[in-house]
Formats: structure tokens, sequence, C-alpha cells
């Protein structure tokens, strides 16, 4: 079961209702990084998270680097991935974490995908069966040192049997690469009370053809996974659409361009489907250039949405 000292209620309120999601700065200096971080903060955004590649820092090592630069912002991991570490250190770094840092960090678990996980070393194995394993490895493990309260935990989850998983397992759910229709069923299978915080990608760009094209430059990676791609053919989409970098329907979908007030359309779409929190994924050229895009999208008032 959920570790029920956690309040739910309480970690809502503290992400916010939007986040920043980024998977280009741990690809920087530290020191440019806690900058980032700092601003990122200082916009009014509730949670910082970041993903785990393979040739990049180490999850929990990368958090910390980030929760040291803030003050109020949660980090969350979106996501570490359950192969790159044992059930023990995850859980023990988890919590020395969360003691450490007033219980800002967020540990977001992922079973990552078969080509990654091949790249450790490991046999990618049944999803559900091996997250479910690792939980339990997870939950017995002993904690000596002082601990207030233990780190939450959320599930990158996708289809139904994940997400009953993070229902009843964690905290909730960090579904990635959807739209604010999968967001509806993630809702519906998750119940109304564990956390959802779905992921949204952005581009700041009104020229569709400008636009569409970095969009597909993101989403050829992960249309090549077939854990998304059995996603999307669950929610509609078929062969036509997942090929060639997506068809224009299924970028428009899965990636949100435009305006400002554009982006916060979308944002709102999710929240209206029943996300909790939404952490907004701005695709630029440059970190730097991603901070910027987000300053525009703070001055539009979308960490009020």
């Amino acid at each position: 079961m959920a570790d029920t000292s956690i309040d739910v209620a309480a970690l809502k309120r503290r992400m916010g209702r939007v986040g920043v999601w980024s998977g280009t700065l741990g690809g920087e200096p530290a020191a440019f990084e806690r900058e980032a971080a700092a601003e990122i903060e200082s916009l009014g955004f509730g949670t910082l998270w970041v993903g785990e590649a393979p040739h990049g820092k180490e999850a929990l090592v990368h958090a910390s680097i980030l929760l040291g630069a803030t003050r109020r912002m949660l980090i969350a991991t979106g996501i570490a991935n359950i192969w790159a570490r044992d059930a023990t250190a995850a859980s023990n770094g988890a919590n020395a974490l969360a003691e450490a840092f007033d219980g800002r960090f967020v540990l977001g678990l992922g079973v990552s995908h078969a080509p990654a996980v091949s790249m450790r070393g490991h046999d990618y194995r049944k999803p559900v069966s091996v997250m479910r394993d690792y939980l339990d490895a997870m939950d017995a493990t002993e904690y000596a040192a002082p601990l207030p309260a233990p780190a939450p935990r959320l599930l990158a989850a996708l289809r139904a049997r994940m997400l009953e998983l993070a229902a009843r397992r964690a905290q909730g759910a960090h579904p990635y690469f959807v739209t604010p229709e999968h967001t509806a069923r993630a809702r519906a299978a998750l119940g109304p009370d564990p956390v959802l915080a779905p992921e949204q990608t952005v581009v700041l760009d009104t020229d569709p053809q400008r636009a569409r094209q970095t969009a597909r430059r993101f989403m050829s990676l992960y249309l090549s996974l077939p854990n998304y791609v059995n996603n999307l053919r669950e929610l509609g989409w078929d062969d036509r659409d997942v090929a060639d970098g997506g068809s224009d329907a299924l970028v428009d979908a899965i990636v949100a361009w435009g305006d400002p007030e554009t982006i916060i359309e979308r944002v709102r779409a999710h929240h209206d489907a029943g996300a909790d929190h939404v952490c907004v994924q701005a695709l630029a050229d440059t970190p730097r250039d991603m901070l910027e895009h987000l300053r525009l999208l703070a001055r539009s008032d979308l960490t009020a949405t």
C-alpha cells in the first residue's frame, strides 16, 4: 500500500499547479544549473522535474544539486530509472534528500524502455511486475538515519495497470508524452485522491511549419519507443499518425505550440481533465533560450493557471 503517513493533499499544494520539466539542464555545468533552478523558483513554478539518461547525471545526485540551489520549490525526478540503482539505494537516497531538504524531494520512478535498460546490461521484463517487485523491496528497506517524513513517490504510468499500481503503491502518477484526453483517462484510473502530474511539451512559436518542425525533432525519439506508441494506439491514433515524426494532428495533440495564451489553454485543458499539476517542457535551442521562454510564460501568468 502507499505510505499513508504522507499527506497527499499537502503534497499537491507544495507541488503547485504548474511546474517545469527539463531534459536539457542536466547537460549543463552545475553552476549554470544552480542559477537556472533559482530563477525558475523565482518565476513562481512549484516544482522542477529532471530526467535521467544513461550518459547523464545520476538522478539523486542531480536532484541534490538543484535542491541546494533552491529554498521552496520541490525537485522531482521525472523519472529515476529503477534499473539504475537497486531498491535499497533508491529508498535510502530519497529519504536522505527528504530529510536534508525539508521534504522538498519527490521521487519519480519509472521502468524506462528496453534500449536504455539494455544499455545498462539488464534484460527488460514485464514492466508492472518489475515495478511491483521494486516497490516491495523499497518498502522492506529499513532506514536508520533521521527521517521526519519519507519522500513521496510517483510512478511513470501511461496505461491502466501501471496507473492502478501508482494509485495503490505510490502517491500518484507522472505520465509523459500525453494529451489532455489521456489525462482524463488517467484520472479515472487513479481515482480522485492520488497526485496526477502529466508533462506537457510546448513550443513558443506561432509559425505552424516551424513549430511543427521543432516538435517533430522532439517527437521522433519517443515515437520509436513501443511504450509510447502503444499508449497512443490505445487513445485511437493509427500507424499513419505515428510515422515520420507524427502526423500534423498528432504533433498538435502532443506538443502545444503558439503564443503564451495558447500554451496556457493547453495547460488548463489538463487541469480541467483532472490533473493536479502540469509540468511544462519548453523546447528551445539552448537551455538559456528555454529560460527565456519560461520567463515569457511566467509573465503571461502561466503559474497562476
